[in-house]
């Protein structure tokens, strides 16, 4: 509407980070203000009131510094820390994560949100676990994207995935009754899981967060139902090699949609696993190997969908 009534104009930027916003101000008496991040969301790079530069690049510590170190995360590793991790050092994390997640989840399911994908799972397809854990997980969206105040306790800074990852966890540990030690040591599997792909695929990207997060959680119901590490390792491969080209295109109602199929494939992942049956090498970016995999999907989407993410950008601002 600002855009319409000639407020202000609004551009893509090219040959930028694929996280990055630039604004220029002007106010009535003529003074300018440049503001921009890059990388990460928090990361102001410039800072400039006409010509004095408040903030610089320089003086920002860069976002590989301030991470932490993700080069030991791999499936393997995540598992094995998820047996033997002590519970008091992330207790007090996981609970909250629970806690604020299911609060806001309930809210989406009680009241008139968003599309309301949730409850219309509920409405119209049954109440068995399979759809209560995808309703749970949309409907927690629902709420999200409507305006809900709730807080939400995020994965790879975003709060959809970490409603995506922690949502079925929770269903699933309900119906078969897991005791909270396992159900937090699952989720330190699912959340770690989900890091792990993000680390290649980075902030931001037009590859959907609701597939590395929903295959983060179906990891996390396998490892909660003690499934070894080869059908975890298919869980992976079955789920993103599903729903690999799930695009984003912005935080908005339809992320409940797309969440509640995102979850509804790493479900389906995780019974074909413990079945034995899995995709093979060679099927499209599947390759051997479950590292090698998540790095083929982590180059899909950073480098490969640079062109996608500009074109989505280019339609939503009606270039």
């Amino acid at each position: 509407q600002l855009v319409a009534q000639g407020f202000c104009t609004c551009q893509l930027a090219k040959g930028v980070e694929n996280l990055f916003v630039e604004v220029h101000l002007t106010d009535a008496d003529g003074h300018r203000v440049t503001a921009q991040i890059k990388d990460h969301h928090n990361n102001v790079t410039l800072l400039q009131k006409d010509d004095t530069v408040l903030i610089s690049a320089q003086a920002v510590s860069s976002p590989a510094q301030s991470r932490a170190d993700r080069s030991l995360l791999s499936v393997k590793n995540i598992l094995e820390f998820a047996d033997c991790a002590n519970l008091d050092d992330v207790r007090d994390l996981l609970n909250r994560q629970v806690l604020y997640n299911c609060a806001i989840s309930q809210e989406g399911l009680q009241n008139p949100y968003g599309a309301q994908v949730g409850r219309t799972l509920l409405a119209h397809c049954g109440n068995d676990l399979r759809t209560r854990a995808k309703a749970a997980a949309a409907a927690g969206s629902d709420a999200r994207m409507g305006g809900c105040p709730l807080p939400v306790v995020i994965n790879s800074g975003s709060g959809n995935q970490g409603l995506t990852i922690t949502l079925p966890i929770v269903e699933y540990a309900r119906e078969y009754h897991i005791s909270e030690e396992k159900m937090l040591r699952a989720l330190i599997a699912a959340n770690l899981t989900s890091v792990h792909q993000k680390k290649y695929i980075g902030s931001l990207s037009a590859y959907c967060g609701a597939t590395s997060a929903a295959c983060g959680s179906a990891v996390g119901i396998a490892y909660m139902l003690d499934k070894p590490y080869d059908v975890i390792c298919r869980t992976i491969t079955n789920t993103i090699a599903t729903i690999g080209g799930m695009v984003c295109d912005g935080a908005k109602a339809s992320c409940a949609a797309k969440i509640a199929e995102a979850v509804d494939a790493g479900i389906i992942g995780y019974y074909m696993a413990k079945r034995g049956q899995n995709f093979d090498d060679g099927d499209g970016i599947v390759t051997a190997g479950i590292e090698a995999t998540i790095r083929n999907v982590g180059r899909l989407a950073k480098e490969g969908m640079k062109e996608t993410n500009d074109e989505i950008i280019s339609i939503m601002i009606g270039s």
